[in-house]
């Protein structure tokens, strides 16, 4: 027995890209019994002004997310890299204000 027969949908996270050249942005979630139905209720939900262009939906249960609690270790390494950081390198006078 699927989900879409037990009576449970799935959560759908939906993602607008407001027009060309822009990101897509997260925009809210939905149930929905598959991808063709996510579509047509996020279309619905979430663009009703016309204001996107392209709509991505995405089963929830796939996405994987970093832990907060791993932060730490996930992001700090970066601090101590300060090569990276635009400190050592010298602009010369006829660049001007950067």
């Amino acid at each position: 027995m699927t989900q879409a027969t037990s009576g449970a949908m799935p959560l759908w996270e939906v993602f607008i890209r407001p027009r060309n050249g822009l990101s897509h942005k997260h925009a809210g979630s939905l149930h929905a019994a598959d991808e063709v139905m996510a579509l047509q209720a996020a279309r619905d939900v979430y663009t009703r002004r016309g204001e996107g262009n392209s709509i991505w939906v995405v089963r929830s249960a796939d996405i994987v997310a970093s832990d907060p609690v791993q932060a730490g270790e996930n992001f700090e390494p970066t601090a101590d890299k300060i090569y990276r950081h635009p400190t050592f390198y010298e602009i010369p006078e006829d660049v001007g204000h950067m």
